[in-house]
């Protein structure tokens, strides 16, 4: 009995030991002193290109690599800043001319346009997420805070239309809402109580990710794990059957919900829809200085360890040995000439559907566990997106930072499932949601940058389907048909946004339209879909949760970005951050975690003091 107690004792101390040290064993990637305060803003648009326009040449790639990473959205440029913070030489690849995916931004005739990136939310003081942001950049990213009514929602159209607004505070989003609809005051305590839920235990789910993937498996199929909390049956509760048992009315329904990402209420989360609500409660934000300043500070500390980024690096293949390990990449120079780049770590920020159907070798694809990998995810839709451009300032055409979310009617359920039922013709004059973003407005620094003019981006979602016959026409050249085809939608959305903002007609000097196959060419959006993989029910069951992780079945290959977790700019800089935990073995949120309760302790030293010097 003895020897099988030391045998117990003995293996619960290695048991133990080994948990502390992946715990807290590896030294962390983060550190209060490698943020710097801020320094001044670069306006040369030359030296900025040396940054974020880095054309590819073999002769700039640096020798004996540790990890290479593919396509530099916010996914792969938080997971390559973390691995190079770790200690990697990263080389970052992007297949477009100018870094950032979602995060880049695009200048013609003297307009900016933000092309993924409209506002980001939980970036107040000491908030997990802005720790991450410093850390990746070094400090030198800046935010500012938007209006506390950031968003607007109007449903219903002509004598129909009713607006409702949205303000951020921690109270004050919720009074605000109870104000609009008095009556249904229990129904909205009820959501923000399943908001609060959300926020405070998704890094539950993330957990299920990092954890050994049987012991999570184990803890949900015991149902351990559900009586832990109630997050685990709530990412698996339908948006529109949950909000049915609060209340009948459908406006409010709306408001629930209205944060579209392609997917209708009855066939999302409701964990996902409140956690996007959650997101702008402490604030909305906006980076000074435009969208582009994301992957022009983040790439700079890849390069300050060691690394680089490329641009106009298009992967062909992703390099597979015998063993099923991945070991490089092949890039495309040129028209014809393709380089293979080596080394023992890949990462794909590309999308799932991307780096199994397109870049891994075709003996890697048919494998029965890629296949099942790619059987838990669909297709999203695609995104289209008019970007317009405005002689005069915000001021003169009553524009502001204010997003607008329009609707036709208050069944979002229904209204979609209709419209992606459409046949091609009919799509266009058929449109019953979109967004209107003013990145002009946002910015403080934009009417410098760009005096006296104002922009506009609308986004709306179609199906792949309807452009699909022009997939193999080369950009900008796809013909008169296309052309017209597209201008359908866009005028369309154009003439109702000036229902809102009735002074931007007669003064549009510039408009360039982006459907699913301008997504695809600058993006690499598989199918034009600018929130990639769909974010339907099925994916955040709880079990589906746990499996949909940044390791693949092939050895060394890591996936980033949307697809790990979720949509928008946060969602995938966490996909960043547990890729990185994955391919360092080491969870770097207990790091962000450690930093936080160290500026806790900071910022209560700081005002102990200031209290002090009053009182002298």
């Amino acid at each position: 009995m003895w020897h099988w107690l030391l045998i117990f004792l003995v293996w619960l101390a290695v048991w133990a030991g080994g948990s502390y040290w992946y715990l807290f064993g590896k030294p962390s990637p983060f550190s209060l002193e490698s943020v710097r305060p801020p320094g001044p803003r670069e306006l040369d648009q030359r030296k900025r290109d040396k940054v974020i326009k880095n054309g590819f040449n073999v002769d700039k790639v640096p020798k004996n690599l540790d990890v290479i990473v593919i396509g530099s959205g916010i996914g792969g440029l938080t997971a390559a800043a973390t691995l190079a913070k770790a200690g990697k030489k990263v080389l970052l690849l992007e297949q477009h001319e100018q870094a950032g995916g979602c995060c880049h931004t695009f200048i013609e005739k003297g307009f900016e346009f933000d092309v993924g990136l409209h506002y980001i939310g939980q970036l107040h003081e000491n908030s997990l997420l802005r720790i991450a942001f410093d850390q990746i950049s070094e400090g030198q990213l800046q935010f500012h805070k938007l209006d506390q009514h950031f968003d607007t929602i109007v449903i219903g159209t002509g004598d129909e239309k009713r607006e409702y607004t949205i303000y951020t505070g921690k109270t004050e989003m919720e009074a605000h809402l109870k104000k609009q609809f008095p009556d249904d005051t229990a129904a909205i305590e009820t959501f923000f109580k399943i908001m609060k839920v959300s926020a405070k235990k998704t890094h539950y789910l993330a957990t299920l990710k990092l954890i050994p993937r049987w012991v999570a498996l184990f803890l949900l199929k015991t149902r351990i794990a559900h009586l832990m909390s109630s997050i685990f049956t709530l990412t698996g509760t339908c948006a529109t059957e949950l909000v049915d048992t609060l209340t009948s009315n459908k406006d409010l329904h709306v408001i629930f919900s209205y944060l579209f990402y392609g997917v209708p209420p009855k066939d999302s989360s409701i964990v996902i829809n409140a956690l996007l609500i959650h997101h702008y409660k402490r604030g909305a934000y906006y980076p000074l200085g435009g969208a582009s300043e994301i992957a022009y500070h983040i790439i700079r500390t890849i390069q300050n360890n060691g690394g680089t980024c490329l641009v106009r690096a298009p992967v062909t293949k992703i390099l597979v040995n015998d063993q099923n390990t991945a070991y490089g990449v092949t890039v495309r120079k040129g028209l014809s000439e393709e380089v293979e780049i080596h080394a023992p770590i890949v990462v794909s920020n590309c999308g799932l559907f991307t780096t199994f159907q397109k870049l891994v070798p075709p003996h890697v694809r048919t494998k029965p566990d890629v296949q099942a990998r790619l059987d838990m995810m669909k297709h999203g839709r695609g995104s289209f997106l008019v970007f317009s451009g405005f002689e005069g300032t915000q001021e003169e055409l009553g524009l502001v930072s204010t997003n607008f979310w329009l609707f036709k009617n208050n069944d979002l359920d229904q209204s979609m499932e209709d419209y992606f039922a459409l046949g091609k013709e009919e799509a266009p004059d058929h449109i019953p949601m979109m967004f209107i973003t003013m990145p002009s407005a946002k910015d403080p620094e934009a009417k410098i940058r760009h005096p006296g003019k104002s922009c506009m981006t609308i986004l709306t979602m179609v199906n792949y389907e309807w452009f699909e016959e022009w997939t193999d026409t080369t950009v900008r050249k796809r013909g008169d048909e296309y052309h017209s085809y597209k201008m359908r939608f866009a005028n369309n959305v154009f003439n109702w946004a000036c229902t809102v903002f009735p002074k931007i007609k007669d003064k549009l000097v510039f408009q360039e339209v982006a459907t699913p196959l301008t997504n695809m060419h600058y993006l690499g959006a598989q199918r034009g879909a600018m929130y990639s993989a769909e974010h339907n029910l099925d994916r955040f069951q709880a079990e589906a949760v746990a499996k949909n992780r940044c390791d693949t079945p092939v050895k060394n290959l890591y996936i980033s970005g949307q697809d790990v977790f979720s949509c928008g700019i946060a969602g995938a800089l966490h996909g960043g951050l547990l890729c990185a935990s994955t391919v360092l073995d080491h969870i770097v949120y207990i790091d962000l975690l450690f930093l936080k309760k160290k500026l806790k302790r900071r910022k209560a030293q700081q005002l102990a003091q200031m209290a002090k010097k009053k009182l002298l």
